[in-house]
């Protein structure tokens, strides 16, 4: 192999070195690999195709690190979610563009001006909580997380947006460590039923961020009873494509002022926005 090819040269050699990993291009995939590690935008990509570029060690490794179906998100340690970049690294779930809608349909449920608790539950990387901050300037976060690991990303991404003094982060399981009264609960939970077959690439990223128990939505049945027992008047979480009929018989026994279901890109079920009655 050459040390030295042009830019457009890579993208060919990359693309063939990536033709068996699980993405859909990987032509494209090459492209995104050669922005993200050299820091450009696809102008540049366009406008140097014949510009020479040499091999170095690093280089190579993420072609390898990536061709082992290792997330791009985790080479570059950024990530892109509702038009901002959020730091990212292996620990924490790497956010997916219908996590976005999640966003959007607890901000349609809010008076964005109100002086309001919010909690997540499984705050991960951080973005959910960041994204609604920003929006909600006058309202206190809480950001729950069992794993050390996505805390620590949490705190570098609210670090980063300058918002230390809104979004409060604490380790613990569910509403544990949480002994304030609760106006808004959202969360992304784990929802996949333990021992499915996976993807390749999701093998890189936390198991106790994608599992939720032998059929998936334990975890969701278990914010729904806090919901419950903490009388919490508005819940906004995300749910597996298949879940929604449990989902409803689950919480058939349940004293509810309203109960939507919002569908993502596909068209699949993605998420719930639950109100309470009130007591």
């Amino acid at each position: 192999m050459s040390d030295t090819r042009t830019l457009n040269e890579w993208v060919e050699w990359i693309a063939l070195a990536l033709k068996d990993i699980a993405c859909a291009s990987p032509r494209r995939e090459a492209e995104l690999l050669l922005r993200a590690f050299f820091k450009q935008d696809q102008l540049w990509l366009m406008s140097e195709a014949q510009r020479t570029i040499e091999a170095t060690p690093l280089l190579m490794e993420w072609i390898q690190r990536r061709a082992s179906n290792e997330p791009l998100e985790y080479l570059c340690r950024e990530v892109s979610f509702y038009s901002r970049n959020f730091f990212i690294q292996p620990g924490a779930l790497i956010p997916r563009p219908e996590t976005e809608l999640l966003v959007e349909q607890t901000l349609l449920q809010v008076d964005s001006e109100a002086v309001l608790t919010v909690v997540e539950v499984g705050i991960g990387s951080g973005i959910i909580s960041i994204v609604l901050a920003q929006h909600m300037p006058n309202a206190h976060f809480i950001g729950i997380d069992i794993s050390n690991d996505a805390l620590a990303v949490a705190r570098h991404n609210i670090a980063r947006y300058g918002l230390e003094d809104r979004i409060e982060l604490r380790q613990g399981d569910l509403l544990c460590s949480v002994c304030e009264p609760i106006d808004v609960l959202v969360s992304n939970p784990p929802y996949i039923a333990n021992h499915t077959a996976l993807e390749p690439n999701l093998a890189y990223e936390p198991d106790t961020a994608l599992f939720g128990g032998e059929v998936g939505d334990e975890m969701i049945q278990k914010l729904l009873e806090a919901v419950q027992q903490r009388h919490i008047p508005l819940f906004t979480c995300e749910i597996g494509y298949d879940q929604k009929t449990a989902i409803e018989a689950y919480l058939s026994d349940f004293k509810i002022q309203s109960l939507e279901f919002y569908s993502d890109y596909a068209g699949f079920d993605r998420g719930l926005i639950l109100r309470l009655e009130n007591e």
